[in-house]
């Protein structure tokens, strides 16, 4: 008999809780619209919030705010659905995108070059720099210094070497910028050697 009236107060008090739900519906629905600024996913809102009170009746206390609690199980809804939906980045990409490279050894790396290239003597200098830099051709340059093709020839292979020596010598070997600038002035070589003239 007991058990009977445990029963039918557990079926009325299911009864009422669903009475109550479905008088807060309305409420509920205002409440999800204003949150989500969107009818179809106000909807979504309000019944992932109804099957979660469904599901968690049970730690419902009878006698206190039914709305209210259902208010904070929509809102914390809510706040979990911003959460799925928030772009993530993977932390690798994100430390890539705002670090950045060291300047200081490309600095001290032209520091290093701008004083070997001033150890060389000046007719050397001349010829390396109308070569590489202003892409002159060998016959130009001979013709601008006064000088012979073999002589400016010369005079920028020396230059090379020179400037290589003088990067290498030391505790440091050259760093990868200043190899790659050798490797520029000995492609640049190269070419002119390999023109018709």
């Amino acid at each position: 008999m007991f058990t009977e009236a445990k029963s039918i107060d557990e079926n009325a008090s299911t009864a009422s809780f669903h009475d109550q739900l479905k008088a807060v519906l309305p409420r509920l629905r205002i409440y999800a619209r204003s949150l989500t600024r969107d009818r179809d996913t106000a909807e979504d809102l309000v019944h992932d919030t109804v099957v979660k009170a469904l599901a968690g009746r049970h730690s419902f206390q009878p006698g206190t705010n039914l709305a209210a609690w259902l208010f904070r199980i929509q809102r914390n809804e809510f706040i979990s659905g911003l959460r799925r939906q928030r772009p993530t980045v993977p932390v690798d990409a994100a430390a890539e995108s705002i670090s950045h490279p060291a300047h200081q050894e490309s600095r001290l790396i032209m520091r290093e070059f701008i004083s070997a290239f001033g150890k060389l003597p000046s007719a050397q200098r001349e010829a390396l720099v109308l070569a590489v830099l202003e892409g002159l051709r060998y016959e130009v340059i001979a013709a601008h210094t006064g000088v012979s093709v073999g002589t400016v020839k010369s005079r920028i292979s020396r230059a090379r070497d020179t400037l290589e020596r003088l990067l290498t010598e030391g505790d440091a070997t050259p760093a990868t910028e200043a190899k790659a600038l050798l490797s520029r002035l000995q492609a640049r070589a190269a070419q002119e050697e390999a023109r018709p003239g």
